[in-house]
């Protein structure tokens, strides 16, 4: 309400309303009489700018009052006879008139006046409106940034905590990995011993020799790729989604676990369906949970009497997604079956608790859904689905 502006200065008080009546009634009786507004309309005309004035700061009740002050003037001192109450009949509708006019006009100037009050107040509302709501978009601005730099920061921390995850499981493997690579590599001396001999005699046998150099060739190829694999499980880098193929990383990791499997006893068996859909996602995390999932299956089986199976399966579901399962004839599901996928919680007596906890966020980062059940008679099955893409694998 800017001070400067003297119509918008505060509605006076009710007993200096009267006042303003009284006063602004006067002055105009004064001015009505100087002998420089000796004018027939000059008396109407001051009367209803005080009745405006006095309507306008002091309210309705003023208005009236002046209203009746100014009735009784403009009778008493402008209406013949002069200096009487009791004007002449042809005076008295003048005298109607000029009340009636004077009334409507004060009750106009009170409407205007508490109409423009209304403004002014509804003007400032909304002033103090848009200014909380500018210091609310700038907070949620400010929060909105924090809450994506805390998105990155944790996105970046599972990435981390992913990765940490498949070098120290990589690290327990060692072993394994290193007996899943010699097996090529001894075959491919194997093999060399061989393609040297048959070169070696008095007549060379240079088929048999190309057919040794051939396995040679397939079995350092073979070493190349698990080593390459391995290599994939240990890089750092962000997550990529791109189109990947199911059944070529559960078959990757089968040839990688190969040997752990062994080493355990443990029989591995696939059933996959053919053509089954693409997935889109990141091919190193969802190897590092399919090696989460079947090590813990070969784990749950190590200390087991009679029959030791690993089964991984694929399928279609019916509203079209990709469903992937690891099942083993282990010591199946703890009682507190609900917690096994809670961070650091764990039944082995060297695990993290971190294997379970990181692959469902990795399958809940891909839109789809990790759990886990019972076998019967004994071991357990843990099941994720992805959703499927449209463009079928060639």
């Amino acid at each position: 309400m800017p001070s400067s502006n003297p119509l918008l200065w505060p509605k006076a008080h009710m007993i200096w309303g009267y006042g303003i009546a009284v006063l602004s009634v006067t002055a105009a009786l004064i001015i009505a009489r100087l002998p420089a507004f000796h004018l027939e309309a000059a008396p109407v005309s001051l009367f209803l700018c005080a009745i405006m004035f006095t309507a306008w700061f002091g309210g309705v009740g003023p208005g009236l009052l002046a209203t009746a002050l100014s009735a009784f003037a403009f009778a008493y001192y402008f209406l013949p006879p002069m200096h009487s109450l009791a004007p002449k009949t042809a005076e008295i509708p003048r005298i109607v008139i000029f009340t009636v006019s004077a009334f409507v006009v004060g009750l106009l100037s009170a409407a205007q006046r508490s109409a423009t009050e209304s403004l002014r107040r509804a003007r400032d509302d909304l002033r103090g409106t848009v200014q909380e709501l500018q210091r609310s978009n700038e907070a949620l601005q400010v929060e909105s940034l924090e809450r994506k730099h805390a998105e990155e920061t944790l996105r970046q921390t599972q990435v981390d905590l992913a990765r940490v995850n498949r070098v120290t499981t990589m690290g327990e493997l060692t072993a394994s990995l290193a007996h899943e690579v010699n097996q090529p590599i001894a075959a491919a001396v194997t093999n060399a011993n061989t393609c040297l001999r048959w070169l070696a005699g008095d007549t060379p046998n240079v088929e048999e020799a190309r057919a040794a150099a051939t396995r040679i060739v397939k079995d350092g190829t073979r070493a190349a790729e698990i080593i390459s694999r391995v290599r994939l499980l240990f890089k750092k880098g962000t997550p990529q989604r791109e189109l990947v193929d199911v059944t070529e990383v559960i078959r990757e990791m089968v040839v990688l676990l190969r040997s752990e499997a062994t080493r355990c006893n443990v029989l591995v068996r696939t059933e996959l369906v053919e053509d089954l859909p693409m997935a889109t996602g990141d091919r190193v995390q969802l190897q590092q949970v399919l090696m989460n999932l079947m090590l813990n299956g070969i784990e749950a089986m190590k200390d087991v009497d009679g029959k030791r199976e690993l089964i991984i399966k694929s399928q279609r579901t019916e509203n079209e997604q990709v469903m992937v399962s690891v099942s083993d004839t282990g010591i199946g599901l703890p009682q507190q079956a609900d917690q096994i996928f809670k961070a650091f919680f764990t039944t082995k007596s060297q695990g993290t608790g971190m294997g379970l906890s990181i692959s469902r966020s990795i399958i809940d980062s891909h839109g789809g859904r990790l759990w886990a059940a019972d076998n019967s008679p004994r071991g357990a099955s843990f099941y994720f689905t992805l959703p499927a893409t449209v463009e079928e694998k060639e």
